[in-house]
């Protein structure tokens, strides 16, 4: 471990020198921690997943941190959705948008000529919390498509009242970023700018952007590892940073909440209902064995242990864990997400509860 250790050390001098505020404070780990720690670390090698980086933070400070691959700014998915929201947030507390607002009167020029009534009902609230009322993710057939992204959004069949049934929907999130972007007048990865990004001690990241020059909003953000840890210290502190409040504290709250109940993406709520009504006891499913099940807030999910999760496909994860005062963040590249999060379960946390 003492290669690794000096390895980490060269890495966190690198980012200082690139970073305004400096790096994040390190403390020492606990005997205990450090023991899970390396058991984490020859857990994710003995199961040949394929992790980027790690990052253990508790009580303001890095306490221990792996990175397999060079530290460069990493493609987020839709842990996206959770920076997207806060610039919802941001919009909402200047008066500039509200939780109510309804799709198409924010975006009349998209409004399909054969609009479904369900859509004159779609607010942002229910974009917020996946909630619109389509019955499956419209995202991928419409980004294959050189078309009004929004027109595809609201083109989309809707099979449930706005607000009933939970379905993942990324396309959603990228309307999100439109609104912003609409009642501002500018990019939300500019718009953050002197919000976020700055306060955080960020750089200005890379976001992908629609072809209409839209940030995708879902998908598409590139920052560091230690970026995201900024970011969880944030979210765990009610939306302060250093002292100051960053975000609003009743918005950090509301992103955090259970607000709706979820489902892993690729079914809707519904659909899920009906397989346990004739399979009641699959794991995937079950409270006790899922981190899919436990709710879902404003782009954030609920997980075991009372924690709350930014969450990105392949396994991009900013873990918040208030009943520890910890922030675990991960980068990766996995096919089995909850595999990744069990690891972390089963080594790290043990050696967090009680500090």
């Amino acid at each position: 471990m003492r290669r690794i250790f000096l390895s980490l050390v060269a890495g966190a001098c690198l980012f200082a020198c690139a970073n305004p505020q400096g790096p994040l404070p390190r403390g020492k780990a606990s005997p205990e921690l450090t023991s899970a720690f390396e058991s984490y670390i020859q857990a994710v090698a003995d199961s040949a997943v394929d992790m980027h980086s790690v990052m253990v933070l508790q009580h303001g400070k890095v306490l221990c941190e792996h990175f397999w691959a060079p530290d460069t700014a990493h493609i987020m998915n839709s842990v996206s959705k959770t920076f997207t929201a806060t610039a919802v947030g941001f919009a909402i507390s200047e008066g500039l948008l509200s939780l109510e607002d309804r799709i198409v009167d924010l975006f009349p020029e998209s409004v399909p000529a054969n609009a479904s009534d369900t859509l004159s009902r779609v607010t942002l609230r229910h974009l917020l919390t996946m909630n619109s009322g389509h019955g499956t993710d419209p995202t991928y057939a419409t980004r294959v498509q050189d078309c009004d992204w929004i027109n595809g959004f609201m083109s989309w069949p809707f099979q449930h009242e706005p607000g009933t049934c939970y379905c993942y929907n990324s396309l959603g999130t990228y309307l999100l970023s439109a609104a912003v972007q609409k009642v501002t007048g500018e990019k939300i990865v500019d718009y953050l700018d002197t919000r976020l990004w700055q306060p955080l001690g960020i750089s200005k990241p890379f976001w992908q952007e629609s072809p209409a020059g839209i940030n995708t909003g879902g998908w598409g953000l590139y920052i560091h590892t230690e970026d995201m840890a900024r970011m969880g210290l944030c979210l765990l502190n009610g939306g302060k940073f250093n002292g100051k409040q960053v975000i609003p504290a009743d918005w950090v709250h509301e992103m955090t909440a259970n607000q709706v109940p979820s489902v892993g993406a690729g079914l809707n709520e519904n659909q899920v209902k009906e397989i346990l009504a004739q399979h009641p006891n699959l794991p995937y499913f079950l409270p006790e064995n899922s981190d899919w099940v436990q709710g879902y807030g404003y782009q954030m999910w609920r997980c075991r242990h009372n924690a709350v999760r930014a969450d990105g496909a392949n396994g991009q994860y900013i873990i918040v864990m208030p009943d520890q005062d910890a922030v675990i963040v991960t980068t990766a590249h996995v096919k089995d997400m909850q595999q990744e999060i069990n690891l972390i379960w089963d080594h790290i946390f043990p050696a967090l509860v009680g500090r």
